[in-house]
């Protein structure tokens, strides 16, 4: 993790741009405001002796994955995200967000598209940087050209993969990557933290929060981010609703040596949270939900013996909410990390340690 001391001259695409709101504030004062909305957050729910450690910074250019927007008029393709409070795409030619790769992939797609698309018509690109390259994702509303599938190889360096609407178009290698110990094919569209170095700090505190835990359940699990590194040490039950993303992390802790055991279970945790019942035989309990937060299965936490809790959310206000429940059931949080994986945005991502006295 880096906390630059002086940010770079803002991009060219700045006050345009959608994507960036702050990159013309001073480092310190954009620090402090990204840590104000965790901490008046806290505070509008009650939560106000808690503690909000300084912000945990990633480098620029780090991000690895992003949607791209496409269109083509007057016979140039446009590729980029919309700009601010606008359907407008805005062509992308830098950006001090994302990796290198996956700018000049803007690039490449920019040129690739422009005699793909027909005048007029727009598309949208999921596009994920693997370990072993890029994983794309085509949304638009033409079916499958054989003819198309060819281009993109020729077109993309580093291509793993390519689907549209569900449809393997080309695949030179399952795309991966490394969790821990484990490599994860990952399914397409499969949730991934935006940042490598944001998903170190994230673990580093699930795994301080967890501490000696000999069985852990991972809940909202993905495709493993915390469960296969947590499997080094202690049995892991994941839960996760996307049946893809769960068969991902049980055949990668298959095919890697030295686990601990580790078992699934699909399900709903909205609509069907694990009861104080079932959650007694864990000694601890790992959640990262989506930005709704988890106030079902908060409420049976906080009704149950689980001695430690790893709480990781990408929403300040889901968090400070389910935080207050937890508080009134008994747990004491610890510091709370505020991890801006989001950089110069509104969004901040947050862990927070829960346990029993």
């Amino acid at each position: 993790m880096t906390t630059p001391e002086h940010i770079a001259p803002v991009c060219l695409h700045f006050g345009i741009c959608g994507g960036c709101a702050y990159q013309d504030i001073a480092p310190a004062d954009y620090r402090a405001l990204k840590r104000k909305t965790v901490v008046d957050a806290l505070a509008r729910q009650g939560v106000r002796d808690a503690v909000v450690r300084e912000i945990a910074e990633v480098a620029p250019m780090t991000r690895r994955r992003a949607v791209f927007k496409l269109e083509k008029r007057g016979g140039a393709v446009t590729i980029g995200f919309h700009a601010a409070r606008s359907h407008d795409i805005v062509d992308m030619r830098e950006c001090h967000v994302l990796t290198p790769a996956l700018t000049a992939l803007v690039q490449q797609l920019r040129a690739l598209m422009a005699g793909v698309l027909r005048e007029g018509e727009a598309a949208e690109v999921h596009a994920t940087e693997a370990d072993n390259g890029f994983d794309l994702s085509l949304h638009w509303k033409r079916g499958n050209d054989v003819a198309l599938n060819a281009q993109f190889p020729r077109a993309i360096a580093k291509l793993a993969r390519v689907t549209a609407g569900g449809e393997t178009l080309v695949e030179l290698a399952a795309p991966t990557v490394r969790f821990g110990k484990a490599d994860v094919k990952l399914p397409v569209e499969a949730f991934l933290q935006p940042t490598r170095d944001g998903e170190a700090a994230l673990l580093g505190c699930v795994r301080e929060a967890v501490g000696r835990a000999k069985a852990v359940a991972d809940l909202f699990s993905g495709c493993g981010t915390f469960s296969l590194p947590l499997a080094e040490r202690a049995r892991v039950h994941a839960v996760e609703r996307d049946g893809a993303m769960l068969e991902a992390l049980a055949a990668a802790a298959r095919m890697t040596p030295g686990l601990k055991p580790v078992t699934t279970e699909k399900r709903d945790l909205f609509k069907h949270p694990l009861s104080p019942a079932e959650l007694a035989r864990f000694d601890a309990v790992v959640l990262d939900p989506p930005r709704a937060g988890a106030a079902a299965q908060i409420a049976q936490l906080a009704q149950s013996k689980v001695g430690r809790i790893a709480y990781v959310s990408c929403d300040p206000v889901s968090f400070a909410r389910d935080a207050r429940v937890l508080s009134e059931g008994g747990y004491a949080m610890g510091p709370v990390l505020p991890v801006d994986q989001f950089l110069w945005s509104s969004h901040i991502e947050l862990v927070a340690a829960f346990a029993r006295p």
